[in-house]
């Protein structure tokens, strides 16, 4: 049984699957859970088989999704925590410890504010492929990282697929980690939830404007995909028909997806550079 309501997140596809089967279907193929993690709720949600593949229209894998809280910007209590969590679910999704060379793949529009959320992850990101190269020394407590903003294919012409390969091609990196902001089913979780994967992503799914799959099958490598729900279908909060090509943001969307952006970047920072600290973070990204 298919679910009607566009969804990015797994959590959100298996809970919308139960309440469509009722008491009379089981959810066969897919394994859930939830636990704590830094003092944030996190529900795990990992697809075993082609059952759960149909079931939920996603790849089989692992896929976590933390809660933050209703506050998450720089200065927040929980800052450092929750990049502390954002990087031990990335840590789950492949084996860092044997991946020395990562590209990070910044996915979206910078001039759609709901769409923002990879380039403004990007701008919080330690890239220090050049800087290893130029002074070795120097930066050997660091892991090679270099990052590729994609823009979209309506302004460059170029399919953000294309542009990755091409790039994975040239720099042989052990490991690519894409950033996209998602659709939700949720209110409640817009601009609140942190979904982390380890099957990669398909751009646009969520909105119904499908672009080829980011994954190690299309790559070649790993793929860790990290993204937040900025927007839901309008026909879900009105429970009307037509509305299915609408889409909903929250209100302080602006100050949300760039809070979202930084916290998401710092995660990303702490899983690859394990030595460094949020403060250092600071430091370096200004």
């Amino acid at each position: 049984m298919a679910n009607i309501a566009r969804t990015d997140l797994a959590s959100e596809a298996a809970r919308l699957w139960r309440d469509s089967a009722g008491e009379t279907g089981e959810l066969q193929g897919v394994k859930a859970g939830e636990e704590h993690l830094n003092g944030f709720s996190v529900s795990a949600v990992e697809i075993l088989n082609e059952l759960g593949e149909q079931a939920l229209g996603k790849s089989r894998g692992r896929y976590y999704t933390l809660e933050l809280p209703s506050r998450f910007e720089r200065g927040a209590e929980d800052f450092p925590s929750a990049a502390q969590a954002i990087s031990s679910l990335i840590a789950r999704c492949a084996d860092l410890s044997s991946c020395a060379n990562f590209l990070i793949a910044a996915l979206g529009n910078p001039d759609i504010t709901p769409d923002a959320l990879g380039p403004l992850a990007a701008s919080n990101i330690i890239v220090t492929r050049h800087l290893k190269k130029s002074a070795p020394e120097q930066f050997k407590a660091f892991r090679t990282s270099a990052l590729c903003r994609t823009g979209v294919l309506g302004t460059t012409g170029i399919e953000s697929a294309i542009q990755i390969k091409t790039l994975c091609n040239e720099l042989k990196p052990d490991c690519v980690i894409a950033v996209d902001a998602l659709a939700g089913a949720d209110v409640s979780r817009l601009c609140r939830t942190v979904q982390i994967c380890g099957t990669g992503i398909s751009p646009g799914s969520g909105v119904g404007n499908d672009r080829e799959a980011l994954n190690q099958e299309s790559l070649g490598v790993p793929v860790i995909a990290l993204g937040m729900p900025t927007v839901i279908d309008a026909g879900i909060i009105a429970n009307q028909q037509g509305l299915q090509s609408m889409f909903v943001t929250p209100r302080d969307i602006d100050s949300s997806v760039r809070s979202a952006g930084r916290l998401i970047g710092y995660g990303i920072n702490l899983a690859l550079h394990p030595g460094l600290t949020v403060a250092d973070i600071d430091m370096l990204v200004g």
